[in-house]
């Protein structure tokens, strides 16, 4: 009886553990229309066992690429974006393209937008987290940028993108 109730503990134990470690935290942007755009999607940030993916989905934009960008801070309430500030770069480096030194955490690169204005890109990292008290990482209380352009990812400070046309909010959800 026992090893019954040893044996019983330690696999609660270990049930409890597994369940800890695969419970992702998440943040959402919801992207909405800004300089007269008719720009929606959503850009959803997933953390799990230390990586982080981030999915961006949206709509409403001319085909071709377009830049998507971290700004500093979590504000969309002017009409041209504005008010997230610029590109967010704790580090202080150069802007860049994604995982090609010099670049900064801010920059993710451009949405490929085919015929029907639908938009994605994706990219998974341990330099982002969602949440914590790490300032060089945490990617809530930011706010991704769509432009109107391509980025060059030459130009600085932010890859001569253009307006600002979509906007939204990191969140914890």
């Amino acid at each position: 009886m026992k090893y019954l109730k040893k044996t019983s503990l330690f696999l609660l134990t270990i049930i409890i553990l597994s369940a800890c470690s695969s419970n992702p935290k998440k943040a959402v942007a919801v992207i909405s229309p800004k300089s007269g755009s008719d720009i929606s999607g959503t850009v959803t940030f997933t953390e799990q066992d230390g990586m982080v993916t981030m999915t961006a989905e949206v709509r409403g934009l001319s085909e071709g690429n377009h830049a998507i960008h971290i700004h500093k801070i979590a504000d969309c309430s002017s009409d041209d974006g504005k008010s997230a500030g610029g590109h967010w770069n704790p580090t202080e480096k150069n802007h860049g393209k994604w995982l090609q030194d010099p670049f900064h955490i801010g920059d993710i690169g451009n949405l490929v937008v085919d015929e029907t204005g639908k938009g994605s890109i994706e990219r998974k990292t341990d330099l982002w987290a969602v949440g914590g008290e790490n300032d060089l990482k945490n990617v809530v209380g930011h706010a991704i940028i769509i432009h109107q352009g391509p980025d060059d990812f030459s130009s600085q400070p932010s890859g001569a993108a253009g307006a600002r046309i979509g906007c939204g909010e990191i969140t914890r959800k």
